[in-house]
């Protein structure tokens, strides 16, 4: 209950808990709470570019469907890539850090140079090349965006692992026998869990927003698919006659992707015993 207290005066921890619980049931629940669940991706012209009111709560876009509802839909969209990516982002460095950190081989600084080398071009520049390459769609959207972010895990798992490896207890694992993927999967792994669901939470803000960012290019989802930041795209000509159009998206990217900051801040002041020690 004293831990229980403790995480719940975190303001960070707790406003990122509400909007990223808030991202989750808007995408389990789109359908219900949406007002207009079967013209998410129709076209109504009586209904074209109104203003938020009492029918249209966030008003309604140059098909004229409703934005909230679109919203609502967009939220799933925002999920499904964010979390894909990431996990497969993670499913790749992860291991490809454990095993440069653990080992003093020629395929260590193998690995190492390979992450330098997709570090060295920034991540939007070389996702967007990667997605124009593939063409527009969800899938490459994701590959785009996992094969651009793995190098941090990779980076992170690497300086954990190096500065880990010759601790007490894992000498004392490697005296009694324990092979390497033992003393790395049940030694040094849960060792630098608290920094890998950390970076694992603040990285789903900056793939949110880097899909956002490919939405607007016109390299996501491709239309009439609700995706965020291709609805800020279409709302560009309209400006600043209909600025609901880019408003609404807007700060719905703008809240997730704080959302997932300020939880990823929370998360890191809440497990990394080095914090806690030091507060």
């Amino acid at each position: 209950m004293r831990a229980l207290r403790r995480l719940m005066r975190d303001r960070a921890l707790v406003t990122g808990t509400v909007i990223v619980s808030a991202l989750v049931l808007a995408a389990i629940f789109a359908t219900p709470l949406a007002n207009f669940p079967s013209h998410v991706t129709g076209f109504d012209p009586a209904f074209r570019l109104k203003p938020p009111g009492e029918v249209f709560w966030l008003g309604t876009d140059r098909m004229g469907a409703d934005l909230y509802s679109r919203l609502l839909f967009g939220a799933r969209l925002t999920i499904l890539i964010s979390v894909t990516a990431t996990l497969v982002a993670v499913l790749i460095g992860v291991p490809m850090g454990l095993i440069a950190g653990y080992f003093d081989r020629w395929y260590s600084d193998l690995l190492m140079r390979i992450s330098d080398v997709f570090l060295a071009v920034p991540q939007i520049v070389l996702a967007i090349a990667i997605a124009q390459t593939l063409g527009p769609a969800i899938q490459n959207v994701i590959l785009a965006l996992s094969a651009t972010y793995w190098p941090f895990w990779a980076r992170i798992v690497y300086a954990e692992t190096r500065s880990l490896r010759n601790e007490v207890f894992i000498e004392a694992a490697i005296a009694m026998g324990a092979s390497p993927l033992r003393v790395m999967v049940l030694h040094v792994l849960p060792s630098i869990a608290s920094s890998i669901i950390v970076r694992t939470t603040i990285g789903m803000g900056a793939t949110i927003l880097a899909a956002a960012s490919l939405g607007f290019l016109g390299l996501g989802a491709p239309p009439p698919t609700p995706e965020w930041g291709r609805m800020i795209a279409e709302s560009r000509e309209f400006l600043p006659q209909a600025w609901w159009y880019a408003t609404a998206p807007g700060i719905a990217i703008l809240l997730v992707v704080m959302g997932f900051n300020l939880l990823g801040d929370g998360l890191r002041d809440a497990i990394d015993p080095r914090i806690r020690r030091g507060s």
